[in-house]
């Protein structure tokens, strides 16, 4: 029956077609209808010939001039060709003989949104609103949701999503377009009432009871949203993006077992993807599993080879399970792809320092803080290597440029009076000692880790002990 139908529709329109071609040769004077001259456009349209398309409206309008349907059809193929000027006037005609068509409202703000003329686009649609009910008027409020979109405003965008679910809570465009835009813009607590209203009717609506959920969460209430999350899945057991931000609600909790157990339902659902096995590998690190955390960073890293990111993370497992070498040929791999990657040089030079490769380790040091010379963390690294490796006046020349560069941190002052202590430099080595007990008593620790065996001196003893007197530690 199909194939006899299609036959018969191709036949008609090869008919038609022929009709028409007799008629602009002037060969005879067969009438066409109306919207026979219709069907000619739509097919010249759908073939892509749209100046034959054009043609052929024009040619119907001068059978049919007071037709606002071939008016609309030469305004479309008119804003198909960016003669938009031209589109409006005939649109303007249009409206004088029918003005309760949907398509001319519509058309008219193409129009005017290809001239750049948005307000002049809201005023009409706003005003259209009024004149439609039922599908229409809905179509109408997302047309003016890509309006508002288009030019940035985006709280309006919210607002006409939710008429639309007012007006028919069911709709499952505006139910999936709201639940961006509630993250978007933060109306989360607009987002909990509309929703909670729409399920109280539709209490088997799934898409409303994630954007429940994904409404709580955005606010933080993460048992909330995983409560809401649960009837999702309870109405549609396949509803992966609900595991996936399930997961992502159970880790802000850290709970990571049942983080792991939704994610994992992720990748039965849906196609892998790095993010996933990124998420449970965090899972695992947190729990001290790091043979399967890595097995999952590994996973991720397959997927996207070029995140620096994950290779990082399989070195700093092997990294807490003292694999020194292991995490070297992974942290290869990340400065590979991003050479000055603060992390990574740092990582790199404390692999190399305990694998006894001092010149190495102080090379990636040297990397970190000529990248960021303001970065402590970097001068620390590389003042501890310098001085573990007994490159004691090294340690103390770099402690100077350490304080200069990152505006005397305290830090450096202990360090700096470590390193004149190992050089026998006592008289200045006390004077910075006492000067950084002044400023960060709680360092102290710090410069004990380097020379522990400095209490032994008596005015080391004095300084810590008058300064305890004047103050608590």
């Amino acid at each position: 029956m199909r194939e006899h139908s299609y036959h018969e529709d191709k036949e008609e329109i090869n008919e038609l077609l022929r009709q028409y071609q007799n008629l602009i040769r002037g060969v005879s004077h067969s009438f066409i209808e109306e919207d026979d001259f219709e069907r000619i456009i739509d097919y010249y349209d759908e073939k892509d010939n749209l100046a034959e398309a054009l043609h052929a409206s024009e040619v119907g309008l001068e059978q049919f001039p007071y037709s606002s349907q071939l008016m609309l059809k030469k305004a479309d193929l008119l804003i198909a060709t960016r003669k938009y000027e031209e589109a409006l006037a005939i649109l303007e005609v249009a409206e004088l003989y029918d003005s309760s068509n949907i398509d001319l409202y519509i058309l008219k703000t193409d129009a005017y949104l290809a001239l750049d003329q948005q307000p002049k686009a809201v005023d009409l649609l706003e005003a259209a609103l009024q004149l439609f009910e039922g599908e229409e008027r809905l179509e109408l409020l997302f047309e003016l949701t890509d309006v508002y979109d288009d030019y940035e405003e985006f709280e309006k965008v919210f607002d006409c999503l939710k008429l639309i679910l007012e007006e028919e809570p069911n709709n499952e465009e505006a139910l999936y377009k709201i639940c961006f835009w509630t993250d978007f813009t933060g109306r989360n607590e607009e987002s909990i009432r509309l929703h909670q209203n729409i399920i109280d009717e539709y209490p088997y609506n799934e898409i409303a009871w994630f954007n429940l959920a994904a409404a709580y969460q955005g606010l933080k209430l993460y048992e909330k949203s995983i409560d809401a999350y649960q009837y999702a899945i309870a109405i549609d057991e396949k509803f992966d993006y609900a595991y996936r931000n399930m997961g992502d609600a159970y880790l802000r909790l850290r709970k990571y077992k049942e983080a792991i157990e939704a994610l994992e339902k992720v990748l039965e659902l849906s196609r892998p993807e790095d993010v996933i096995y990124e998420a449970i590998g965090h899972c695992y690190h947190r729990m001290g599993n790091y043979a399967q955390a890595r097995q999952n960073y590994k996973k991720a890293t397959h997927l996207n080879p070029e995140d620096s990111k994950l290779h990082y993370k399989v070195a700093v497992t092997y990294m807490l399970e003292k694999q020194w070498q292991s995490a070297v040929k992974n942290l290869e791999n990340a400065l590979r792809i991003q050479r000055n990657a603060t992390e990574y040089n740092l990582a790199m030079g404390e692999c190399m320092q305990r694998l006894n490769r001092t010149k190495e380790a102080i090379q990636y040091f040297g990397n970190v803080v000529k990248s960021k010379p303001k970065n402590a963390s970097g001068w620390e690294a590389l003042i501890r290597c310098l001085l573990d490796a007994e490159l004691v006046e090294e340690a103390s020349e770099q402690c100077v440029v350490a304080m200069n560069k990152t505006i005397n941190k305290p830090i450096f002052i202990f360090y700096y009076s470590a390193s004149l202590f190992m050089l026998g430099q006592q008289k200045e080595a006390l004077l910075q000692l006492e000067k950084g007990m002044m400023v960060a008593p709680k360092l102290l620790k710090k410069f004990m880790e380097i020379i522990p065996a400095i209490l032994q001196n008596y005015q080391v003893v004095d300084v810590i002990a008058r300064y305890k007197k004047g103050r608590k530690i």
